[in-house]
């Protein structure tokens, strides 16, 4: 069949993948993406904004309901289940980051749990089930962002999230929700009219919500599809559809089914070791080795030594914040980063907390701090780097640079690490026990016969297991990959 244009293709595409597309590199790096995203969804319903987002959602009831994640006395409405689980995992910038910039995994986890609680018991819903709609919703993301030029770059207008996430959702749960090809397409019309968020609000409470709302507007236009709202069917196509997102939009008919290549299977993402913005940890690493030549018998020099700092990083004006006051505008700060790592050695999950932030010593390293943007650093992840130099009052000046950071695709976390991250941020909502059933189910998710089982370990624990798991965070090892 001659396909009428790209919006018709991509819905082939949704409702043509099967099982048998997915190849073992899909399958691993995805069970790794998932399992990321779990762990600081469960970090993230620590959160005020995670509360804020679940005070309001408790508003909604319906008959059928889904579990947020880690509260066993609290159900939502599929959607708004979504939303708050979604809300949870961006609230820290802890998850995952793929090339094109975007967050993938936020979007589109949150949708599919919610859903295999809320769809009938039969058929069961497997592992491979979960895999294959999984990588469904990551693949057209990564799709759509490859058809521009600006997409390659940091954002400056919408947040990537809000724009492809929503579509991401979308064809997501039209895979799970076994959508016709018609109705695909129309699910995609509708989902663009819930798309987009400005990047203005980023490194505010407001940025989680991008990607709450992504996942239920997603759905949401899932759901509208299945009973027969209609939408423009050329959406994909148009400058004045998806194309007013993008500059340079240049969109293509997708690869025949007979032949069709996973974009994860060529670009993996990059996993964080703290939550901040990704650009921030090249900034961490240059300066962990630049403090080396500052520290003697394990004392740092005295600040007052330090005469000036300067940080030669790509121009990324909202990751550019030389005085945060909030843990977000910390989160998206060169130069907190680069003094907290100067002061501390490492940076943390405390480590954002106002506390640290408004810390009389990184003050008054934050005021010796001057940034400057070479023409070369462009605000691209898959080629930026920082380099810093510090100079004392001696005139001595140590000068050290980052080109790849450790959980970067090109330096990607070992499983081992990755697990200890998920360990450390789960262990502050869940037994040990769940942990460690978490990781082992996860690790062989495509042998999983129904993932009921993983909806029951989203409960978290029963009011017996908190007493129980309070008890065992008290020898719970702090998280470091330093």
């Amino acid at each position: 069949m001659k396909l009428k244009s790209v919006t018709e293709s991509f819905a082939k595409v949704i409702h043509g993948l099967k099982v048998g597309h997915l190849t073992d590199r899909v399958i691993q790096r995805s069970k790794r993406m998932i399992l990321d995203t779990l762990g600081v969804g469960f970090l993230g319903t620590s959160t005020e904004v995670f509360r804020k987002a679940t005070e309001y959602s408790k508003i909604y009831n319906s008959n059928t309901c889904s579990t947020v994640w880690g509260r066993p006395e609290l159900r939502l409405p599929s959607t708004y289940a979504a939303f708050v689980n979604g809300v949870a995992i961006h609230s820290m910038d802890f998850d995952d980051t793929w090339h094109p910039a975007t967050h993938p995994s936020g979007a589109v986890l949150p949708v599919l749990m919610a859903l295999s609680e809320a769809l009938p018991p039969s058929p069961k819903f497997s592992g491979l089930d979960l895999l294959l709609a999984f990588n469904v919703g990551i693949e057209v993301q990564g799709r759509l962002m490859n058809f521009s030029k600006e997409a390659n770059n940091i954002p400056k207008r919408f947040h990537p999230p809000s724009v492809v996430g929503t579509l991401g959702s979308a064809a997501a749960a039209s895979k799970i929700l076994g959508l016709s090809m018609t109705k695909c397409q129309e699910a995609l019309a509708i989902a663009v009219s819930h798309a987009g968020a400005p990047m203005a609000n980023a490194a505010t409470q407001t940025k989680p919500l991008h990607i709450g709302n992504a996942a239920r507007h997603g759905m949401e236009a899932a759901f509208l599809a299945m009973l027969g709202l209609q939408g423009n069917k050329q959406i994909l196509d148009m400058q004045a559809g998806f194309g007013a997102f993008y500059a340079n939009y240049s969109p293509k008919v997708l690869p025949n089914l007979n032949s069709y290549t996973w974009l994860l299977d060529q670009q993996d993402v990059a996993f964080k070791r703290f939550p901040a913005h990704l650009a921030t940890h090249w900034v961490a690493d240059a300066t962990a080795s630049v403090r080396k030549h500052l520290v003697t018998d394990g004392v740092l020099l005295p600040i007052d030594h330090i005469e000036r700092i300067v940080l030669r990083i790509p121009d990324v004006q909202y990751v550019n914040r030389p005085f945060p006051d909030s843990e977000h505008e910390a989160r998206h700060s060169f130069q907190y980063v680069a003094c907290a790592m100067l002061l501390d050695g490492n940076i943390t999950v405390p480590s954002f907390h106002k506390c640290q932030i408004s810390r009389p010593q990184v003050r008054e390293l934050l005021g010796k701090v001057e940034t400057e943007h070479p023409q070369d650093n462009l605000p691209n992840f898959n080629t930026l780097y920082c380099e810093i130099s510090v100079t004392l009052k001696d005139n001595i000046t140590f000068t050290e640079r980052s080109d790849t950071f450790y959980g970067h695709w090109r330096k990607p976390l070992s499983q081992k690490d990755l697990q200890e991250k998920f360990r450390a941020n789960a262990s502050k909502t869940l037994s040990c026990d769940t942990v460690e059933r978490f990781i082992e189910t996860v690790e062989n998710l495509e042998d999983l016969e129904d993932c009921s089982l993983l909806a029951t370990l989203l409960k978290g624990p029963s009011p017996l297991e908190m007493v129980s798991k309070s008890i065992q965070q008290l020898t719970v090892p702090a998280y470091n990959l330093s």
